[in-house]
């Protein structure tokens, strides 16, 4: 399909669907993407746009937007050259959370939601985030299942007890369903904890988006995903237009301009918990690097 038409296609479908998705809506089930009221802050080029990615640690029964994050990764994309970062958070550094005090990072979406959560790694990175968008386990295993499964480069061969005993091996890996889920969630086989699941997540991030580049030209694929995702997919404070805006710049992403890093840091007790303590001179470094073009010059 040509890239107009497709674009076109894309547009028509996501402003009709939009238009009948709810602006506010009760517990959503699988995907949400918040509008962030934006805090005053040093502005962004207009051609960057800015999107915390939060996998919610929902059980059964609860509100995903209201209990603590599983993952956080904080994506930067340049909506006119293509190039996008990714910043991994590991979910248990230890940040000022505005109006709780200080906390683990993911325990902002507990305390208020995706609005806290964005302003929260907004001031740890010295970027805010436009969007927000929250991903309970069930919507990321059924997104990979609806593209075919994907495929991950693993640099270390490691498993988990409980998840996936037989482990996963170093190489080229297929996930699909919820062993995508699984593989972005192990952390106590990993040399690194909390550092390696981050940069897993990443690498699960970056399968999904080849995985979408290789199947966008088989007719009709882009548009049944679109539809599929909208059927689950939650909105607040987006119009139409700003949800096209979204999906737009996702889709423009060039897999070959890609950058990925994680915020490092060090292992401390705080109160008998253990938590890492983030490099904010590093995590500002970066901010500032990428905040006019979603490049880092050096993780």
């Amino acid at each position: 399909m040509h890239a107009f038409a497709r674009t076109t296609l894309l547009a028509l479908l996501l402003g009709v669907i939009a238009v009948v998705v709810p602006d506010s809506t009760p517990a959503p089930a699988d995907i949400t993407v918040v509008k962030v009221d934006r805090a005053e802050g040093v502005a962004v080029d207009p051609d960057v746009v800015w999107v915390l990615a939060a996998g919610s640690d929902a059980r059964p029964g609860d509100d995903p937007l209201r209990v603590r994050a599983d993952a956080l990764q904080l994506v930067g994309i340049n909506t006119r050259t293509g190039a996008a970062t990714a910043i991994g958070i590991p979910r248990d550094s230890w940040v000022p959370i505005p109006g709780v005090g200080s906390n683990r990072v993911n325990a902002a979406l507990y305390y208020g939601g995706p609005q806290l959560l964005g302003r929260t790694v907004g001031n740890l990175v010295g970027v805010q985030p436009d969007y927000v968008v929250v991903a309970t386990f069930g919507g990321l295993a059924r997104l990979v299942r609806g593209i075919g499964g994907i495929t991950v480069d693993n640099p270390r061969r490691f498993g988990d007890a409980a998840l996936h005993p037989r482990g996963w091996p170093r190489g080229k890996v297929r996930l699909n369903g919820m062993k995508a889920v699984e593989f972005a969630r192990v952390r106590k086989e990993l040399p690194r904890g909390d550092f390696d699941r981050s940069a897993n997540q990443q690498r699960v991030l970056r399968g999904i988006h080849h995985r979408v580049v290789e199947r966008a030209r088989e007719p009709g694929f882009i548009e049944s995903q679109v539809l599929k995702v909208m059927r689950n997919l939650y909105t607040r404070g987006l119009s139409p237009a700003e949800l096209f805006r979204f999906a737009q710049a996702i889709a423009q992403v060039d897999p070959g301009k890609v950058t990925a890093c994680v915020l490092p840091g060090r292992g401390a007790s705080i109160n008998g918990a253990s938590v890492v303590l983030p490099d904010t001179g590093t995590a500002r470094r970066w901010g500032n690097d990428a905040r006019r073009d979603a490049r880092i010059n050096r993780c």
